[in-house]
């Protein structure tokens, strides 16, 4: 096992529902270990700033039904820069940090690569609500995100029925329509309007008609906030306006925004997210750095972090120059796949919300 004195933690990026259950796990199983822990406020920020504080037991304790992160995130486009990184290497010799375990999505990745690449071993934990890193079939967070929005949809779908109205409802997920998708089929939603598959306006048009023909009262449609109109601006009110004028049925607006973030996380997030912290101070005492660990079919497990950012560039058709080149035939093979079988699940889910929604 790998002799490491002392590791850090950093939460980074956007805040997750399950990262403090991460943060407790990776500080219990550390100094279970013999390891001391300190805390990174602040992300990679606090990392340059010098912010640190000593981890004990009790530091974590009662953390794991809290959501947010006890550690507080940033983006830090200073720890791009060589004099940013220069600085956060000094912090970790100031302080003796042999490791880091760094939490968040794929910039915190790449924060990460750099970090090891700079000599300090680091591993990454996914936490992002918006499930959109690749090579993990699940990232924390994601479970309690919508079970937030679906516990706010309900709320809607009571008034819309009283009202004989349409609510379009907006939530997050960047460009990944996943929380939308989820989450419509699970709310009866008439419609999942998603950046992985073209919408179409006219089509859908004419079976709200059918459906209002029918004598349906009420009407949801979810929208993901990476869906734009023709002008380049976010589509959910547009589309609300579209209903509203074309139909005749009174229609409104919500965007639920960041209070999807927030909140206690579900169980899952937080058994998955002890499991990943575990699991990734295991792998550091096994001399193991520059991985994600990442949940793929049932399974906590870890993968090469380069290969999870090519990975994810290629399913999002965002590959650059270079980018496959450290990588044979069966590993870019394994992407592909990898890609295609997300865009089937995807495809099969909306197919489901168009099949029940009649």
């Amino acid at each position: 096992m790998a002799k490491f004195r002392k590791i850090g933690i950093l939460t980074s990026g956007g805040d997750a529902p399950g990262m403090n259950a991460a943060i407790r796990a990776v500080a219990r199983k550390a100094l279970d270990e013999g390891v001391e822990v300190v805390g990174i406020l602040g992300g990679y920020s606090g990392l340059i700033k010098d912010n640190i504080v000593v981890f004990n037991r009790r530091t974590v304790s009662n953390i794991i039904s809290r959501g947010g992160t006890v550690l507080y995130s940033d983006r830090c486009p200073e720890f791009k820069t060589e004099e940013g990184m220069q600085k956060a290497i000094e912090t970790c010799k100031r302080h003796n940090i042999d490791a880091i375990v760094a939490m968040g999505g794929d910039g915190t990745f790449r924060g990460a690569t750099d970090l090891t690449n700079h000599g300090i071993p680091t591993i990454g934990i996914p936490c992002t609500i918006d499930n959109d890193i690749t090579a993990t079939d699940y990232t924390i967070g994601f479970d309690s995100a919508m079970n937030t929005t679906m516990s706010m949809i309900d709320c809607l779908r009571d008034t819309c029925e009283s009202h004989k109205r349409c609510n379009v409802v907006e939530v997050m997920g960047r460009d990944c329509g996943q929380i939308a998708l989820y989450t419509a089929l699970a709310s009866g939603a008439v419609a999942a309007v998603i950046p992985e598959v073209p919408f179409d306006e006219g089509e859908f048009i004419e079976r709200m008609q059918e459906l209002l023909d029918a004598g349906k009262r009420s009407f949801l449609v979810i929208v993901s906030e990476g869906v734009r109109g023709a002008n380049g601006q976010k589509y959910g009110e547009q589309l609300s306006q579209k209903i509203e004028s074309t139909l005749g049925i009174e229609s409104r607006f919500a965007r639920f925004a960041h209070v999807v973030r927030g909140g206690s996380p579900s169980l899952r997030d937080r058994f998955t997210a002890t499991q990943m912290g575990v699991r990734a101070v295991e792998r550091l005492l096994q001399g193991k750095s520059n991985i994600v660990i990442c949940d793929r079919a049932g399974k906590i497990t870890d993968l090469d972090i380069n290969y999870a950012l090519v990975a994810d560039r290629m399913y999002k058709n965002k590959l650059q120059p270079g980018d496959l080149d450290l990588f044979g035939a069966d590993q870019i093979a394994d992407m592909k796949a990898l890609a295609a079988r997300r865009r089937a699940d995807i495809d099969t889910v909306y197919g489901m919300v168009a099949e029940t929604s009649k």
